[in-house]
């Protein structure tokens, strides 16, 4: 009887101890599934801040300023000859076409300083805009007609409320006639802000209101167009060869060893190699495409190889054991049953690495692809930018126009490389097979 109590006491000890350790033990469980709740809200509160900080400086940026002039066409300053040779109307002087409808709405203006800051209120694009008016339609000499020229940075920045009118005059870079002047042109209804399409299509410029990133995005599809047309078929061949017909020996190791490590080198080594090979040992042209996609091609091969091994191998072994026994030969098992199988994983390791080739930078420094582009490229062989580089030129700008334009420039690479993943997530959904 004393042995039995004994042992029920033993008992109830042990299950007081077990059930003390749950506590402990449950609890610690809690604490770890808080810290790590916290840690994801932390994260995601960093990137909330980020992307709320980019979209409200670069919003306004897909907005310009225009001014409202009625404009006359003089022709004995654009064609005294009468004669419409496109020569002659380019040599006019369209400044003064843009500048006598300032005098005429500010005729109290006098002074050449006053005069100037008046005339500065028009970007120094404007007379361009009434060149390639005339020259698309020279019927237009001799009229007069309503036309919305493009604001200078410093006026858009001031309609747009980026510039405190109550800050000290030298804090300012608008004083305070020229706020007076812009004043009276809004309340005159001559301000309007139209969806800035020039961002969009112009190239890169010195004037904030005239700068684009229409050659970067060229820049970008060109320079991305060559590393897909050789990334792809290259990393998916090696990924073949290693996975399904390379022999397991000593040097397919040292092959696979060196692709895992060559994913993890820095971008920039993969900018002097393009640099030396193949700019200064095989003389491409700096700055171009074609050599950009070369170079993001060697930086992009081994996400891709790696990417596509991996996609060979979740393929199950019964489906080459069933193929190979109703006959088929190796290749046609790899090429009829296999990579079927296996191309959406391969197609998301590529989208993906394409995602990652779009938004380098250093690499691409090294080649020259720094260099102030005005046109947009029309090829490969052209000099030309990309966007992660003409957001890093922007973003040494002083200017608040350009600090706008920058953030805008990210928050279209940012809805790239969005679109990109999705691309990527929507094509592996889609082609993907269940067995």
């Amino acid at each position: 009887m004393t042995e039995t109590t004994q042992a029920n006491n033993n008992r109830g000890r042990s299950i007081d101890i077990v059930n003390a350790s749950l506590k402990r033990r449950y609890a610690r469980e809690r604490r770890f599934r808080y810290l790590g709740l916290s840690a994801v809200i932390l994260g995601l509160l960093f990137v909330g801040t980020l992307f709320v900080d980019i979209i409200s400086k670069g919003y306004s940026a897909f907005v310009q300023t225009h001014i409202v002039l009625d404009v006359y066409f003089d022709p004995e300053v654009i064609d005294p000859d009468g004669t419409a040779d496109p020569a002659v109307i380019a040599r006019a002087d369209f400044r003064q076409i843009a500048r006598q409808p300032l005098r005429e709405l500010f005729p109290e203006v006098s002074g050449r300083r006053d005069k100037r800051a008046l005339y500065k209120i028009l970007s120094s694009g404007a007379p361009y805009q009434l060149l390639d008016m005339v020259q698309a339609d020279p019927s237009l000499i001799g009229t007069r007609q309503t036309v919305e020229l493009i604001a200078d940075d410093d006026i858009d920045m001031l309609a747009k409320g980026h510039i405190d009118r109550t800050a000290p005059p030298a804090d300012r870079r608008v004083n305070d006639k020229v706020i007076g002047w812009v004043d009276k042109l809004e309340s005159q209804g001559l301000i309007r802000k139209n969806f800035n399409t020039a961002f969009f299509t112009n190239g890169d410029s010195r004037e904030p209101e005239l700068a684009g990133i229409g050659g970067a995005v060229a820049g970008s599809f060109y320079t991305l167009l060559v590393t897909l047309s050789l990334s792809f078929p290259i990393g998916v061949a090696a990924a073949i060869y290693l996975e399904e017909f390379a022999p397991k020996n000593r040097w397919t190791d040292i092959i696979e060893v060196n692709i895992n490590n060559l994913a993890a080198v820095p971008s920039i080594v993969f900018g002097l190699l393009g640099l030396a090979m193949f700019i200064n040992l095989f003389g491409l042209p700096r700055s171009a495409p074609l050599v950009g996609g070369l170079v993001l091609t060697l930086m992009t091969l081994p996400t891709i190889i790696i990417a596509s091994r991996a996609a060979l191998k979740s393929v199950p072994p019964s489906i080459r054991e069933a193929a190979l026994g109703v006959g088929a030969s190796r290749m046609q098992t790899v090429f009829h049953h296999v990579l079927p199988l296996a191309m959406p994983g391969m197609l998301t390791g590529t989208i993906i690495g394409m995602a990652q080739a779009l938004g380098e930078t250093a690499p691409l420094l090294m080649i020259g692809m720094v260099a102030f582009i005005v046109d947009v490229p029309g090829g490969p062989l052209d000099p030309s930018t990309v966007l992660p580089v003409q957001v890093f030129l922007w973003a040494d700008s002083p200017e608040r126009a350009f600090v706008e334009r920058t953030s805008a420039a990210i928050m279209v690479l940012l809805a790239f490389l969005v679109a990109m993943n999705a691309i990527a997530v929507i094509m592996r959904r889609r082609f993907e097979r269940r067995w």
